[in-house]
């Protein structure tokens, strides 16, 4: 039986048709196509779109898993962004499928994380368990657009996902610098508290680049003329951290250490997580922002954050972290729970 998996965003939509294969529990595609969604006028219609025209010879999905970025409660979302109201329901019964679940766009990644194959992740630290330590306990934490954090429970096929909000907690700055920055935030954003999405994230890169190029030493930056450009244009804003990355790469000192701050507080929230969680079964990096800094994942400036916790250090270094490569993770995590699903049907 075939099954219908979709990971919907503000910026767009991305579907597939999955089918299960035997001696193989991963789920394997059998087609997909990738939707901007300001073009649609709602989600119904792309999803007819796809099933009518994409999908013509191929058996119709028995189950559907729609992970959405946006509010959820009662098998219901909406997607604020697009003004669009989403309803599993009504989903179901319109395109006839026997089993219709809306997630959370990253809370969905947990049911991704036991069907991953070797060339999807790759290992930062191995970690070695304490003994009586929970194995089954996950977390994944993800930069893109925001900061995602999700927590659950694995336990051979079963699988509980935990909600987590975690990434509105409050940024801690760890020197005069990063101090600095979060009282220029406040006062650019006009807000009382900074939480750490609004630095660790595609949008915090960019501020901190922002920040540092308003100091006297970056007048003659190649970006100060960019971030004026941008102002009228969310494509390329978006593009921004991207361009950041490259600059940096290229050996940019001053785009390296914006990468740098990023980087630093990135790898300390993870070490926050590691302890509150105590993930023995793995601490999980995802997010649009993963594949592009993996390197840097494994440098010794983030490892040295990550360990930085005092008399604690000794039990972050028991804790697997692994970073997830595969850009569409989101999908196939939609396309695992949907799988799920036919048990159910």
């Amino acid at each position: 039986m075939n099954f219908l998996a979709c990971d919907l965003g503000g910026t767009k939509v991305l579907l597939g048709i999955f089918e299960k294969v035997i001696n193989d529990d991963s789920p394997r595609l059998i087609c997909k196509k990738k939707y901007i969604s300001s073009d649609w006028n709602s989600f119904e219609l792309i999803l007819e779109d796809f099933l009518k025209n994409e999908c013509k010879n191929i058996t119709h999905p028995s189950t559907a898993c729609f992970a959405v970025a946006g509010p959820l409660s009662d098998n219901k979302a909406q997607i604020i962004n697009l003004s669009w109201d989403i309803s599993g329901n009504y989903l179901q019964n319109k395109f006839n499928f026997k089993s219709c679940e809306l997630i959370n766009d990253f809370a969905v990644q947990m049911y991704g994380i036991p069907y991953l194959k070797q060339n999807q992740y790759s290992t930062i630290q191995d970690g070695t368990h304490f003994d009586g330590s929970n194995s089954d306990l996950h977390a994944i934490v993800g930069a893109g657009t925001g900061l995602g954090i999700a927590r659950g429970i694995i336990s051979g096929e079963k699988i509980k996902v935990l909600a987590s909000e975690g990434g509105h907690v409050e940024y801690a700055p760890k020197s005069k610098l990063e101090w600095e920055l979060k009282i220029w935030l406040k006062n650019y954003l006009k807000v009382e508290r900074i939480s750490c999405e609004r630095i660790i994230s595609g949008t915090g890169l960019s501020r901190i680049a922002e920040w540092r190029l308003g100091k006297p030493d970056a007048q003659n930056h190649p970006l100060k003329k960019y971030f004026k450009e941008i102002k009228n244009s969310d494509s390329l804003r978006k593009e921004l951290p991207e361009k950041i990355c490259t600059l940096s790469n290229e050996g940019d000192q001053l785009m390296n250490e914006v990468e740098r701050i990023w980087l630093g507080a990135y790898a300390s929230l993870l070490g926050d997580v590691a302890l509150q969680e105590l993930c023995f079964g793995g601490l999980w990096i995802s997010g649009g922002t993963a594949p592009k800094h993996f390197k840097n994942f494994k440098s010794d400036l983030f490892m040295k954050q990550f360990l930085d916790k005092g008399r604690l250090k000794d039990i972050l270094k028991t804790i697997p972290m692994k970073v997830i490569l595969d850009e569409e993770f989101g999908l196939f995590s939609a396309a695992c729970r949907a799988k799920m699903l036919l048990k159910n049907t």
